[in-house]
């Protein structure tokens, strides 16, 4: 973890504390007799409580402490996972986030009042089912035997085996043995790993529960047994009374013996095995550092380039052999930078859980939301900047994909509809997409409404992929009724506005009474692309090279053709081409021999008549400047090796302006 303000670490810590709390309340709900996400939900809770009261968030402390005080109870039987209870303790969590993050807006007579409704579920389980009688519920103290095992590497981590003894005498009268069978000769001794295991003959008052929470931050990574005897038990000798210090431990670098122990960390509160080792591998690194990091290795890529360019006719070996080196070294550099920025799309598409429960039940609506692909990862920057697309494509599915319950089973399907997100590769792309189970998108009202908006003349010959593309114009809605959640006409064409921000693609399928699907087609990166240099005229051009599907040359005779024939036989499919010189208003004389670039962007193919074909480029994207914006058919624009500026084209919008060409000269 990097240095800087305690508050804010803590803040970056709790957000992803709370992520995990919310996972793990939306499972509970719907497995309540699981007992994995209970104790994930408690620990939550637990670590944000301890760590909060540490760097001052007394408020969300206090707050805490009457939600994990509830969740203790459902992990002893007290309390039931009703759906009740889980909708109290999400609205818990949204609290403790704004206590958090902005302890100022929070609205305390909003806390008092989910503290009431707490207090209202406990006083109902209370009279409504007798506590569970437990041999640890019995008058009068208990003798247990508790045997455990750390990882041999929880020194290393920073876990201190003394504080947990400590918390055990603390329980009542103990006796502490230490096990040293499995400790090495010294000359084999490692200092910093776990060799011990303790035995502990502990008699409490305490209930079982509240032994093993003892062990609840490093419970995944230990052996641990606790046995009730049954009748008084000699603990071997050498034996350590409740009054006697602990013998000396190799301790971690960082841990003090009998001193506070610091805030429990994200490593202690993973639900799953392996989770903390993995966490205890990592650090945490502030995003600009990434984004600053991820700048210098692009000037590097450019700088490359040019000394390449440089020595391109140099006829020096070891300079070239020099340049080879360099070469692969900045290749290296600039795969591991992009890999440190890719994140998996799990952490997005996680967000829709809460979205999806909240509002099914705002709408009435039984929906179930299902996930694939998770692990599919993709640059963080493009993550943080899909979450207002999938949320308006979600809540248009809710609101006017997904049929009530009594029309899904009038048309013979289940009463619960379903959504299903997921992700995959689709070589430098990822392909992201949106399915529901509904009723379709209506073709004729689609129609009808563009029409009555003069998005296309009447009797207008389109396909169903191009007719679905309407529904991305600003304004543009088929709803009938105005609801709270959707049917003003502005998400999809905030949608289609992110995605082409990003230089993506979306595509539109969709099945009268099957549902609709929306496939997003997304670059892994926004910052470093491979791409294909071209020129026109006398300027140079990158074209990115996913949409790439094959160079020929152009023909002699379709070059003599008229030019409202535009069109190449591609083994026999007929693809519609553009001259960029005529579009970017090239007066240079054309080459004798013209190139062809088929590309493709969805379903639709376009061929881009150029010059010449110099060959694949290592593009290094700057975004153009504000006087710029408005520029068409560029996405943004790179340095060459001789210092020039080469544009790179937007594949989305010379396709469409190819279709809405080939489209005029068609009714002309």
């Amino acid at each position: 973890m990097t240095g800087g303000d305690p508050g804010q670490i803590f803040r970056e810590e709790a957000a992803e504390l709370l992520a995990d709390l919310e996972a793990a309340l939306l499972h509970l709900e719907q497995n309540p007799t699981d007992r994995e996400p209970l104790d994930t939900a408690f620990r939550a809770l637990h670590t944000i409580k301890g760590s909060g009261s540490m760097f001052g968030f007394e408020a969300a402390a206090s707050f805490t402490h009457h939600l994990e005080s509830a969740f203790d109870r459902m992990r002893k039987g007290e309390l039931t996972a009703t759906p009740a209870m889980i909708g109290i303790a999400l609205a818990a969590k949204d609290h403790i986030r704004i206590l958090i993050d902005d302890p100022a807006r929070a609205d305390i007579s909003a806390g008092d009042r989910i503290l009431a409704r707490l207090a209202e579920q406990s006083v109902s389980a209370a009279m409504s089912a007798p506590l569970r009688q437990e041999h640890d519920d019995a008058e009068g103290p208990a003798t247990w035997r508790v045997r455990f095992r750390l990882a041999p590497d929880a020194l290393e981590r920073g876990t201190n085996p003394l504080l947990l003894l400590d918390e055990l005498r603390g329980l009542g009268d103990a006796e502490i043995v230490a096990l040293t069978d499995d400790v090495p000769p010294l000359e084999e001794l490692e200092p910093t790993r776990c060799h011990i295991a303790w035995e502990v003959i502990l008699t409490t008052t305490h209930p079982r529960s509240t032994i093993e929470d003892v062990f609840i931050f490093v419970i995944d990574e230990t052996e641990l047994t606790i046995d009730p005897v049954s009748v008084p038990v000699s603990a071997p000798v050498p034996t350590m009374a409740s009054d006697q210090p602990a013998p000396p431990m190799p301790a971690a670098p960082d841990a003090v013996p009998h001193a506070k122990p610091s805030p429990p960390s994200k490593v202690d509160a993973g639900p799953e095995k392996g989770k903390a080792q993995a966490a205890s591998n990592s650090i945490r690194v502030p995003a600009e550092r990434l984004d600053d990091l991820m700048d210098q290795v692009g000037e590097l890529v450019i700088a490359h380039a040019r000394l390449k360019q440089l020595i391109s006719d140099s006829v020096d070996l070891q300079i070239k052999s020099v340049t080879e080196e360099i070469e692969r070294l900045s290749n290296g550099l600039r795969d591991i930078t992009m890999g440190i920025r890719m994140v998996p799309v799990e952490s997005l598409f996680g967000r829709f859980r809460r979205l999806v429960r909240d509002l099914s039940q705002e709408l009435g609506k039984d929906v179930v939301l299902t996930m694939s692909g998770e692990e599919t990862e993709l640059d963080k920057t493009m993550i943080e900047r899909l979450n207002d697309p999938l949320v308006h494509i979600i809540r248009n599915s809710l609101d006017h994909g997904l049929e009530p319950a009594t029309e899904r089973v009038a048309a013979g399907k289940p009463p619960q509809g379903r959504i299903h997100l997921s992700a995959r590769h689709a070589g430098t792309r990822v392909l992201m997409t949106i399915r529901d189970d509904g009723r379709g998108l209506d073709r004729d009202r689609i129609r009808a409404k563009a029409e009555e908006q003069d998005l296309i003349p009447p009797g207008a010959k389109l396909s169903d992929a191009e007719l679905f593309q309407l529904i991305f114009h600003p304004g543009f809605s088929t709803a009938r009724t105005l609801t709270s959640v959707s049917g003003r006409g502005i998400g999809m064409d905030v949608v289609k506005r992110t995605v082409d921000g990003l230089r993506g693609t979306i595509d539109v399928s969709s099945t009268p009474g099957v549902g609709t699907e929306i496939t997003l087609g997304l670059p892994l990166t926004l910052a470093i692309i491979d791409g294909l240099l071209v020129r026109v005229g006398q300027g140079r051009y990158v074209i990115p090279l996913f949409a790439v599907e094959e160079c020929v040359e152009l023909p002699p005779d379709v070059e003599r053709r008229h030019a409202s024939r535009n069109f190449l036989n591609i083994r026999g499919a007929l693809v519609p081409f553009l001259r960029l010189r005529d579009s970017f208003g090239v007066r240079h004389p054309p080459d004798l021999y013209q190139k062809v670039v088929i590309i493709s962007s969805g379903d639709k193919r376009v061929g881009l008549v150029v010059d010449q074909v110099l060959g694949d480029h290592q593009t290094v994207i700057k975004s153009m400047s504000k006087l710029h914006a408005d520029v068409a058919n560029f996405s943004g624009a790179t340095i060459l090796g001789d210092g020039s500026v080469a544009l790179i084209l937007d594949i989305a919008q010379i396709v469409a302006a190819g279709q809405i060409q080939e489209q005029r000269r068609e009714a002309s």
